[in-house]
């Protein structure tokens, strides 16, 4: 190791790489799939950053505000998807501590059930916008794939792929979230999965489209 595991990561756009994978391998509640999920999302939106950056040459001028639509869409998702893993930490963190609260009397065992309701409600909501933005990632590099520099088509592929594994590990975390809840607050999240089926049969065929660029 390089890097003291019991010191908590202050956020991961502070953490070196090496940082963050000694904390990720550790013995320590958090970061987990949660986190790793949302820096799919963001990885998958800097591929598409870079891609359009590479799509700026002068033959690329007719699609230039198209371009440089992108390029801010794809930072803005980067940032929103990275800040979903600092979230990711925090939410399971809460969940923890609500499971921890005194349940001695009554009183304390309603207040400490509302706790755990709303950290588990939390906890699901954070993959649920990880999903939000792996379907952005994953539009924004459909968009770019017909006008997009072929020389860097593959990363276009590589976005898919990332935001496609954003959304399934997202989805197992959405479910081990709602397996606690009751049926009413779990009903919350039914559109969420399904967006995620769709996620998934979107991201394929534009692994495809790419594989079918390369190989002709």
């Amino acid at each position: 190791m390089t890097q003291d595991t019991t010191q908590a990561i202050t956020t991961f756009g502070d953490s070196t790489l090496q940082g963050y994978l000694d904390h990720l391998a550790a013995k320590v509640p958090a970061p987990g799939g949660g986190a790793v999920a949302a820096l799919h999302a963001a990885q998958g939106a800097a591929l598409v950053a870079m891609v359009a950056r590479y799509t700026t040459r002068a033959k690329d001028a007719d699609n230039r505000p198209v371009i440089d639509r992108i390029i801010v869409a794809a930072d803005i998702a980067r940032d929103r998807a990275l800040a979903l893993a600092d979230a990711d930490a925090a939410a399971f963190t809460a969940v923890g501590n609500a499971y921890k609260l005194p349940k001695d009397t009554d009183e304390e065992k309603e207040a400490r059930g509302a706790a755990i309701t709303a950290a588990l409600l939390g906890a699901a909501r954070v993959p649920a916008a990880v999903v939000s933005a792996a379907d952005e990632v994953l539009s924004l590099a459909s968009e770019l794939l017909p006008i997009g520099n072929p020389n860097v088509v593959t990363d276009i592929g590589a976005a898919a792929d990332a935001a496609r594994a954003a959304a399934t590990s997202s989805q197992l975390n959405i479910a081990i979230n709602v397996a606690s809840l009751d049926a009413g607050a779990g009903a919350e999240f039914a559109p969420v999965l399904t967006q995620i089926e769709e996620i998934l049969a979107r991201a394929d065929a534009l692994h495809n489209d790419v594989v079918a660029a390369i190989t002709g």
